[in-house]
């Protein structure tokens, strides 16, 4: 079996920036097994593999509008949400696959993903999920993240933690063996002078040390700081060593968008 696979830099104008992903595009399903063993082998924060949608023998509901089903993997697990997994997908669907609807609609443990492209900037529609305040949470939090102050700590599917400022994210250097021990995923975040917020996001128990530009982590960023600033529409950078630029909005309670450029690296093929 021969498969075709694209390198794409997600959440990025520039080459050798933003988030690298492995996007396999398949005809049918492969075994678990095999995904999860491409997504090591491949060594990125997430390899995506999609299929046409098997709406038509669903006879409707949420699998029906959609044109492709979607899974994303990192090294070591499949996960329910992947931003620039996704974004890279949509980019080799419009650009190389020659998909050429309006609007492009995948099908995924989350829901319905609806993307739009203008020019050279992608929008994807996405879950708005709103973290709760945690005013109880684990003490090993302090001695994970070193000498920084903490300012709030909140949790929908990652623990979310606001630092003083920009420069306070930029310059955190986590404990990433104890944050393992005692942590899934985590996102640390500040006010910027420069853009409306920063963030770094961190995965070590699904083993990714550090994630470069972390989309499904905006899902949580976006109606956080929405409501703290009091602004719909924000610009936003991630302080990875590559960095990543994200355009975001909250568009209701529900929905959130999230929009990135993309750069192509590279297109080869997988032999099985």
């Amino acid at each position: 079996m021969k498969l075709s696979i694209y390198q794409i830099d997600a959440f990025t104008s520039k080459l050798f920036g933003g988030n690298p992903a492995a996007v396999v595009p398949l005809t049918e399903w492969l075994d678990t097994d095999l995904m999860q063993q491409l997504g090591l082998e491949n060594n990125l924060s997430e390899t995506v593999f999609f299929v046409p949608s098997s709406s038509s023998s669903h006879g409707g509901g949420e699998e029906a509008v959609a044109d492709y089903e979607i899974r994303w993997f990192t090294p070591a697990v499949e996960i329910n949400l992947c931003g620039h997994a996704t974004l890279a997908s949509a980019y080799v669907l419009f650009n190389i696959l020659g998909f050429n609807k309006p609007e492009l609609k995948f099908s995924c443990k989350s829901g319905i993903l609806t993307i739009t492209k203008n020019a050279d900037l992608i929008t994807m529609d996405f879950p708005s999920w709103k973290p709760a305040k945690l005013d109880k949470y684990d003490t090993a939090l302090f001695e994970v993240l070193g000498d920084t102050v903490i300012k709030n700590v909140y949790q929908y599917r990652d623990i979310l933690v606001e630092l003083e400022n920009e420069e306070a994210v930029r310059n955190c250097e986590p404990d990433f063996t104890l944050m393992k021990k005692h942590f899934d995923k985590m996102i640390i975040t500040a006010p910027s002078e420069s853009v409306d917020f920063v963030s770094r996001f961190f995965a070590p128990a699904a083993g990714v040390n550090e994630d470069p530009v972390t989309g499904s982590a905006h899902s949580q960023l976006i109606p956080y700081w929405s409501e703290k600033l009091g602004k719909k529409k924000m610009h936003a950078l991630q302080l990875s060593q590559r960095g990543g630029e994200l355009w975001c909005e909250q568009v209701n309670n529900e929905r959130v968008t999230i929009s990135g450029q993309c750069v192509f690296y590279m297109k080869g093929e997988i032999h099985l």
